[in-house]
């Protein structure tokens, strides 16, 4: 009987796991560099580095695997500062916490949920309504703690609530712009303490009234 033995068989390529965490990650940095629209199925395939049946049987579609980037963006980069004593505080820690976040070199510019439906088009109205809502969501959380300062007796029973927050949300807006045009976080702070600067406070009022 030979005691020669029979050589094992050559190993294939080894083939790779697919990471739904890492695709979904890098899918949302495509969405936020190029916009909604702008970005096509193959343009996230060959980043992501997959062939679409395969984006189509993780995610569904372009659309639905959107709304898992944009879920993603709020968990990881959306985040904003706990609320502090007042209005006031929490409105200057939030443009704090977004100067150095719209300027950080980790991920593109600014806000994915401001800039990422600049330019949808007629078959993409969904998209920039869902985005839009979520802006006003925000806008709408400014509003209701300055409206409990006012309650609270901390700013003018005078003041302008809606006007007041659809300033600062202008001010976040603006902030997203700058970065996206190259502004640094230097920049941005100085914007956000000129913005602060223009709170309005009880003795002001006072001396309108009078």
């Amino acid at each position: 009987m030979s005691s020669a033995r029979t050589p094992a068989k050559a190993a294939g390529p080894t083939r790779r796991a697919f990471d739904r965490d890492k695709a979904l990650a890098t899918a949302l940095r495509e969405f936020w560099t190029h916009g909604y629209d702008t970005t096509s199925i193959s343009s996230l395939t060959e980043a992501m580095g997959i062939r679409p049946p395969s984006l189509y049987a993780a995610f569904g579609d372009k659309r639905r695997l959107f709304d898992e980037a944009v879920d993603l963006y709020v968990r990881t980069h959306g985040t904003a500062p706990a609320p502090g004593p007042d209005a006031r505080s929490s409105i200057a820690a939030m443009l704090r916490h977004l100067a150095a976040d719209y300027t950080d070199p980790g991920h593109p510019p600014g806000c994915f949920i401001i800039s990422a439906a600049t330019n949808c088009g007629p078959g993409s109205q969904d998209v920039k309504a869902k985005l839009r809502a979520m802006r006003e969501e925000t806008k709408a959380a400014i509003a209701a703690a300055v409206r409990a300062d006012v309650d609270a007796g901390r700013l003018p029973a005078t003041t302008d609530t809606g006007g007041l927050a659809a300033f600062y949300a202008a001010v976040i807006q603006g902030m997203n712009q700058q970065a996206s045009d190259g502004a640094d976080r230097e920049t941005l702070q100085r914007i956000a303490d000129t913005a602060m600067a223009a709170w309005p406070a009880i003795g002001q009022a006072a001396e309108r009234e009078e």
